[in-house]
């Protein structure tokens, strides 16, 4: 690979030196599938070949070899969430996990570079916590419903709507949002979150559903805001209860921001990352996965005999980030997340405290 090195233009620009510009910008390799690469990669086909039909990895596996040797030449580590497709997640991923777990990796990992294989909230919250590092994300437009449906000014009017009541703002929300808030959460979390506070009352926002599930744990009262994520609303107790019935002895594992009637009919509920623990540990012979679709194929990989049903609401904004788009990522250093510096360090501390709660 030649690199072409870009960094004498930052003089122009003594304020902001762009990632390309620090660390310059590598020409395109040529992506083939030669028999170096087939050998290469034949191991990580082991893991997805349930996922991709074999004429296809050809097309897979030339991506794949490049983004694993480009990111130790940039000294690079890539964060996946556990909603990426398999290919992400068991072929060019160092880390993965959901959203506090990627936050705790974040601050912990040596690379000078983290590629970020989520959405905009989880690299604006690696930025938060590893300040120094430079961080990327591979399509900047990878959104999310919950953190558009709340800013930081509706956050500065529900304080003055409920002074002096504590604010625990779901991670799934933008800097802006953070900086506001006493303390961030996760759906891992949110009740030690909540049962942290002397408050009897708590602010528990964004998302509608994942405070009104923790509402039920919890004596304290629950004041929330009204969020969704779009994946986990359009699940419903009426299509869990029917596939209940067309699969008899069948598990049902929920997400916390589904609505309570569906967590209600779940035989446990808890974070990906919960989800995955209890699968691995229980081992039902079928489960279902009330969250995003892709994580069934991620956890299939790994586990042998339990047989997954997969009601497939895909995340659109997730989907987003593809192989070709962590190539280009590595090759031209794009795009760059930055937090502006007048919110940056009341947003780190929301998030650190999270990070830094004992369980």
């Amino acid at each position: 690979m030649t690199r072409l090195d870009s960094r004498t233009q930052a003089v122009a620009n003594p304020v902001f030196v762009s990632a390309a510009q620090r660390f310059g910008i590598i020409e395109r390799p040529e992506l083939a599938f030669t028999p170096a690469v087939a050998r290469e990669t034949e191991h990580l086909y082991e893991k997805v070949k349930d996922f991709i039909p074999a004429i296809e990895w050809p097309v897979y596996a030339p991506y794949v070899h490049a983004i694993n040797r480009l990111k130790k030449e940039r000294n690079a580590v890539i964060l996946a969430h556990n909603y990426q497709t398999p290919d992400i997640f068991h072929c060019v991923a160092d880390i993965v996990g959901d959203s506090l777990q990627l936050a705790r990796d974040a601050s912990k990992v040596d690379a000078e570079i983290i590629i970020q294989c989520g959405v905009h909230f989880m690299a604006e919250t690696s930025k938060l916590l590893s300040p120094e590092k430079t961080v990327l994300i591979p399509d900047g437009k990878a959104g999310c419903s919950l953190s558009e449906s709340i800013t930081g000014a509706d956050v500065r009017l529900l304080k003055q709507r409920y002074p002096g009541v504590p604010v625990v703002t779901y991670v799934n929300t933008s800097a802006d949002v953070k900086a506001e808030t006493d303390i961030c959460c996760t759906s891992s979390n949110v009740l030690a979150v909540v049962e942290s506070f002397a408050s009897d009352t708590v602010l528990c926002i964004p998302d509608e559903y994942l405070a009104m599930n923790v509402a039920r744990q919890t004596n304290k009262k629950i004041l929330t805001w009204k969020g969704h994520c779009e994946v986990h609303e359009r699940f419903t107790a009426a299509e869990l209860l029917a596939y209940k019935e067309a699969n008899p002895g069948i598990e049902i594992i929920g997400h916390p921001e589904c609505h309570p009637d569906v967590i209600a009919v779940c035989d446990f509920a808890g974070s990906t990352s919960g989800m995955i623990n209890y699968v691995k540990d229980h081992r039902p012979s079928k489960v279902l996965l009330v969250t995003e679709c892709s994580m069934a194929s991620n956890i299939q990989a790994e586990i042998e005999g339990v047989e997954f049903v997969k009601p497939c609401n895909l995340c659109p904004h997730m989907k987003r980030i593809t192989l070709p788009k962590i190539l280009d990522s590595l090759l031209t250093m794009t795009e760059e997340v930055l937090v502006d510096p007048a919110i940056a360090d009341r947003a780190r501390l929301a998030v650190e405290r999270m990070v830094n709660l004992k369980q």
